[in-house]
């Protein structure tokens, strides 16, 4: 079985895979602190959780935003599972021509989910992620990585505002069902899932115009669902999108 791991500024996202098919996955927060002992535990308690163990491992994958756990995880991987992880970065065969001015600095999330919402939608596409980060990839029709467009994380923003508004404050992240709020939490929310669907759809209008043809957009990251049904140019709904890059190029480096 395949491991896979998809390491964020805020959360860890976790993916089993038998095969080709995905029968696990969770998610843990992002301690830059941990150590390959402790991340083993932690992937232990989690496969045990649902009937699994280390033994059934063959494989594992790493995508990894926080430079420092790389080495961790990759130590983890020879020395408690007992296989040689792929640590997606320069050298890693994605199938996927990366244009941008310096290709080490690109994200590896970002290149695993822009493998993978071609492999699902083809090219051109866009791939959006909502996470620490609000970011968006494109992909020209002939497979290649163009660029990409990062903003600030809807929950970033929210926690900037109410740490510099003196009359503001943290508010649950969640649709208020109206634009125009009744109180400071209703506005803040209305501001934050209308406001940033605002910003997808301008984000993402430019990109289609730079790429000349209206590109499928395949939407991705633990707000994705919150922000999906507000933007009108989101075609697609995959919170596994990574889980799944990270399949795709693992099986294109077996090869």
């Amino acid at each position: 079985m395949l491991l896979v791991v998809d390491v964020g500024n805020t959360q860890t996202h976790v993916g089993l895979y038998s095969k080709k098919e995905l029968v696990a996955s969770w998610r843990f927060a992002t301690e830059r602190e941990k150590t390959g002992d402790e991340l083993a535990v932690t992937l232990d308690g989690l496969l045990r959780l649902d009937g699994f163990s280390r033994d059934m491992i063959t494989g594992f994958a790493v995508a990894s935003g926080v430079p420092r756990l790389v080495n961790e995880y990759s130590a983890m991987s020879g020395d408690k599972l007992g296989v040689e992880a792929l640590v997606v970065g320069p050298g890693i065969k994605t199938g996927m021509p990366v244009l941008t001015s310096d290709p080490r600095t690109v994200g590896p999330d970002l290149i695993v989910q822009a493998v993978a919402a071609q492999e699902l939608c083809g090219a051109p596409c866009i791939s959006v992620g909502f996470g620490t980060a609000t970011t968006f990839s494109a992909v020209s029709a002939a497979g290649e990585y163009l660029g990409h467009a990062i903003a600030p994380g809807i929950e970033v923003s929210l926690d900037a505002l109410a740490t510099r508004a003196a009359r503001l404050m943290k508010v649950e992240l969640v649709d208020p069902g109206v634009v125009i709020g009744k109180t400071t939490t209703q506005s803040m929310q209305a501001g934050a899932v209308y406001g940033f669907a605002g910003q997808v759809d301008g984000i993402v209008t430019r990109m289609r115009a730079e790429l000349g043809v209206d590109a499928v957009t395949v939407a991705t990251g633990g707000l994705s669902s919150l922000i999906f049904p507000h933007a009108s140019t989101l075609d697609k709904l995959d919170p596994l999108l990574t889980l799944r890059g990270l399949e795709i190029v693992y099986s294109r480096n077996q090869q």
